[in-house]
């Protein structure tokens, strides 16, 4: 699964939940205009997706999808984030 296709899963949920959306939406769209999107925006969209309700409700819907989309999203964050950057003192 593309990393845009992840995205525009959460944001075709994300109708009901305003907050959502608006994390979701510009997201959706940069990916869509080819620039690359900063992990901790992708991780500001997997937060609110699960503090919404969209993580549970997607699982339920699809199990397989649900766990290709957050395995795009996670290799993402993952590929972005600085290395040890929770276990610095």
């Amino acid at each position: 699964m593309e990393l845009k296709e992840a995205v525009r899963m959460i944001l075709l949920e994300s109708a009901a939940h305003p907050k959502l959306l608006k994390v979701a939406r510009p997201v959706y769209d940069d990916l869509e205009a080819g620039r690359q999107v900063p992990y901790q925006a992708l991780s500001a969209v997997l937060e609110e997706a699960s503090g919404a309700g969209v993580i549970a409700t997607l699982k339920k819907q699809n199990p397989n999808t649900f766990e290709d989309m957050v395995l795009t999203l996670g290799r993402e964050i993952d590929r972005q984030a600085p290395v040890g950057g929770l276990f610095r003192r």
